[in-house]
């Protein structure tokens, strides 16, 4: 069974940054596209970015040229670097990841816990 372990959220001020990472853990498994989401109270759940095992990523407009999404593929990991935080970035941070088992498993999605960030004005 794979989960994903997040971390790196927390209180930061504005114009500030922070970097979240997310592991996917266990094994017998590859990983297609790595997104991170982000839910904000009284909002549904929207994408924040994704990107593909090639490397290729896709922002949300409102994070363009701010957050920046990587990935390192031995390790499982998916990471969020977070620049020029604002006060509207404050929310639950969630990862997923498209898991495909390399046994004739099947192909999954996958959620984190979440992690909280909230950016002080």
């Amino acid at each position: 069974q794979v989960q994903l372990v997040e971390s790196g959220g927390g209180l930061v001020q504005a114009g500030g940054s922070l970097r979240l990472s997310c592991a996917a853990s266990g094994s017998g498994f590859s990983i297609n596209v790595m997104a991170w989401y982000r839910q904000a109270p009284g909002k549904q759940r929207e994408l924040v970015a994704r990107i593909t095992s090639g490397g290729s990523t896709n922002y949300a407009d409102s994070v363009k040229g701010r957050f920046t999404i990587s990935r390192d593929n031995a390790k499982n990991t998916v990471y969020l670097q977070m620049n020029s935080l604002t006060p509207e970035d404050t929310a639950v941070y969630y990862c997923s990841a498209d898991i495909v088992y390399t046994n004739g498993g099947g192909q999954y999605g996958y959620w984190g816990q979440g992690t909280q960030v909230t950016v002080s004005s």
